[in-house]
């Protein structure tokens, strides 16, 4: 039996399952190519649903799917993703390595929307066209006119455009809700793939939080926002880095 070979329980021999956490304004979708490249190297792989309603209650929903999962977990988040993978994991002892692309890492009482404003350098704001709900919610999307220039800028344009249409919206409560409760990033070990030309979430708030967060840290020059896109093997070399360091 080879390492990637399943046993009668699902989950191939002495690999933690990753557990993939999208963002706003993105789907699990977009994780197809770290996926693929995961499954060649014998990782089980789990794309979480992340509602992208509210931050409290997208951690929930989380929790409860890691819950279900047996064995140890590496729990990978990108962008809003970072956000909700940080209150999921807090108490979850299966779970032994936080891995962010380009992400939020907030701490108790920090919003998506304060890190974004943090630094100077983000596009998010212009960016976004909201679209008013019955219940007087809004759902923020990237808008498509500005979704490859400033969200995907090193994606080809042609792709660029389908996850454009396919993106799926965060509410604005979401994206300023503040995180509450202590942040799993305090206790268990921690990776920070940084975006070195991102226009939504600027490098140096990346790097801030990284560094706050006592992260190991690799930086990807030139990659926009979707860096797990644009740069899959870098991406799916450092989740198997934080699998490899924190699964014995």
């Amino acid at each position: 039996m080879t390492a990637g070979s399943a046993h009668p329980g699902g989950h191939p021999a002495k690999r933690p399952t990753i557990v993939l956490v999208h963002g706003a304004f993105a789907d699990s979708s977009g994780f197809a190519a770290v996926t693929q490249r995961l499954l060649a190297d014998g990782y089980p792989v789990v794309a979480a649903p992340n509602p992208l309603r509210g931050l409290t209650s997208d951690a929930a929903q989380v929790r409860a799917l890691l819950d279900s999962i047996e064995g140890p977990v590496v729990l990978v988040g990108h962008s809003y993703g970072g956000a909700v993978i940080s209150t999921a994991a807090t108490g979850n002892p299966d779970v032994k390595a936080l891995v962010y692309l380009a992400a939020f890492v907030p701490e108790t009482g920090e919003s998506a929307q304060d890190l974004a404003g943090k630094f100077p350098g983000s596009t998010v704001g212009v960016s976004l066209k909201p679209v008013p709900l019955p219940d007087g919610q809004v759902d923020l999307y990237i808008d498509p006119k500005v979704y490859h220039a400033n969200f995907a800028a090193d994606v080809p344009a042609k792709d660029a455009a389908l996850y454009a249409i396919a993106q799926r919206p965060a509410t604005g409560a979401a994206l300023g809700e503040p995180a509450a409760g202590p942040q799993a990033w305090h206790t268990i070990p921690n990776y920070n793939l940084i975006s070195g030309a991102d226009k939504i979430i600027p490098p140096e708030a990346q790097a801030f939080m990284a560094k706050r967060a006592h992260a190991k840290v690799q930086v990807v020059d030139g990659a926009s926002h979707l860096v797990f896109i644009s740069h899959p093997g870098t991406t799916v070399s450092f989740i198997e880095k934080a699998a490899r360091e924190t699964v014995h």
